[in-house]
């Protein structure tokens, strides 16, 4: 049985059309839904699109990004507003993923994938959901629950002050390698100190997370070996690595602190 496609003017409709059929699935950059149904999966029969205009804006006004859930990773590494995140798109697969995989499927990315996800939760993210703000540590959070068939038209975040985003993804083959470990951070600094902190890790759970106690530990502290030393000391609290194809649990666990303090340790 082939597969059908029904293409919409609105993400709206699109959701409408998703909701009548448990048979379904929204198409984006078909990175995910197409080698799903290519590698043998028969619970869906359709795809859902939608060709509205918002999915592939990009705007940057305010101190603020805006980006559409429909803007490829290609795209996000030829903006020049958004030079930071341009290690980041790079980082997800080859060029011919970037050319199709977006930022709203890699929300939905299933572990070891997803490392632009663990950039915006580092960011502090807001996705634009039904038009409502979700942020996306409480989306991923219910990604496979409640926002199992969400439809995501953008997400936002306040623009980081210059230097202060850092992004690190630790691979078998460089540099588009599936993840052994990802991690994305903010770190501010006032008077030779950390302000605050926010820190995100990819592959060190079934989903992309915030290292809580890392925060806190850095936040008073200098950005020296010795100020970092307590916040290295529990970077793997709260931590449930998967173990696959690409590396063990145990491996995860002992390479997370080796790879934090490179990171924040950098210029």
């Amino acid at each position: 049985m082939g597969l059908g496609l029904k293409t919409f003017p609105t993400l709206a409709a699109a959701g409408e059309a998703l909701a009548a059929s448990a048979t379904a699935r929204y198409l984006g950059g078909g990175t995910l839904v197409v080698r799903s149904a290519n590698e043998g999966d028969v619970r869906f029969d359709t795809y859902v699109t939608a060709s509205e205009q918002a999915l592939t804006d990009i705007t940057v006004a305010d101190g603020r990004a805006t980006i559409g859930a429909g803007v490829t990773m290609a795209r996000i590494v030829r903006e020049p507003a958004l030079g930071f995140l341009a290690p980041v798109a790079k980082a997800v697969g080859g060029a011919a993923i970037r050319n199709m995989a977006t930022v709203g499927g890699n929300l939905f990315a299933p572990v070891p994938y997803g490392d632009f996800a663990v950039a915006l939760l580092a960011l502090d993210a807001n996705l634009d959901i039904d038009g409502q703000p979700v942020a996306a540590s409480t989306f991923l959070a219910g990604r496979d629950t409640t926002h199992a068939r969400a439809l995501v038209r953008s997400v936002s975040f306040a623009l980081p002050v210059d230097g202060t985003f850092k992004f690190a993804k630790a691979s078998r083959i460089r540099p588009k390698g599936v993840s052994v470990v990802t991690i994305a951070a903010v770190v501010e600094e006032r008077a030779g100190t950390i302000s605050s902190a926010r820190i995100a890790y990819g592959c060190m759970a079934d989903r992309p997370i915030r290292a809580p106690a890392v925060e806190m530990a850095l936040v008073g502290k200098a950005r020296t070996a010795e100020g970092i030393a307590a916040a290295l000391a529990v970077a793997t609290e709260g931590t449930t690595p998967p173990t696959d194809a690409i590396a063990s649990a145990w491996y995860r666990s002992e390479v997370l602190p080796v790879h934090l303090k490179r990171l924040l340790l950098s210029a």
